[in-house]
């Protein structure tokens, strides 16, 4: 607990706190602390903040069920900022996204179109909870979205059976085509389903193990 006055709280008694996943390392939510709050997560190994609105402490997912179990809290060379490590139930955001951080400002694209490498997985991801969040008029995405869950998934089977179908035919490009579209419609059910790609690209490391 020593180490609780090496911090600097700034003039309002507050300590900002970036909430990240422990395993994906996604960046889930930006919050303030006090002295009580973070006393009171480091005592019940969950989160508890300082509402700057309501001007209470608040325990994360108290009525919602999504609490954050927290693994480890670091804090920067400054020693004003709190980087909190958690296993996350649920979602992190009130509206409903996994993080809240999920409106794109700024999508870096190379001059001829998107940059071609294996991020490009995730930028497809990130476009597809933008249109979930910030919906566009004949968006074929949106419209996947709005169908609902049997749809998607009618999508994906489709998909797979002409992955299956391209994959007898001697035509590479056909064979990547296809498969381009099942990735992507893979993504929208991912999305839909609140799983992350890096959730699944963790999954894949551990097979490894």
């Amino acid at each position: 607990m020593n180490k609780l006055e090496n911090l600097k709280f700034d003039e309002r008694g507050l300590i900002p706190a970036i909430v990240q996943d422990v395993d994906t390392k996604e960046v889930l939510m930006l919050a303030y602390m006090n002295d009580d709050s973070l006393r009171k997560t480091l005592g019940t190994g969950e989160t508890w903040f300082w509402s700057r609105s309501r001007k209470e402490l608040w325990h994360k997912g108290e009525t919602s069920g999504h609490i954050q179990k927290v693994k480890s809290i670091n804090y920067d060379c400054d020693e004003d900022t709190l980087l909190i490590q958690v296993e996350q139930i649920g979602v992190a955001c009130h509206t409903g996204a996994r993080s809240c951080f999920f409106n794109l400002l700024y999508l870096y694209e190379e001059e001829r179109g998107e940059k071609i490498d294996s991020d490009i997985i995730e930028r497809l991801y990130e476009i597809i909870t933008d249109r979930k969040v910030n919906p566009k008029e004949d968006s074929y995405t949106n419209y996947l979205l709005d169908e609902g869950l049997d749809k998607i998934l009618k999508k994906v089977g489709e998909e797979a059976a002409e992955v299956i179908i391209a994959a007898k035919n001697p035509d590479r490009d056909e064979l990547i085509y296809e498969t381009g579209d099942l990735l992507y419609h893979l993504l929208v059910l991912l999305n839909k389903k609140d799983v992350l790609p890096r959730e699944i690209f963790a999954e894949l490391g551990n097979r490894f193990r």
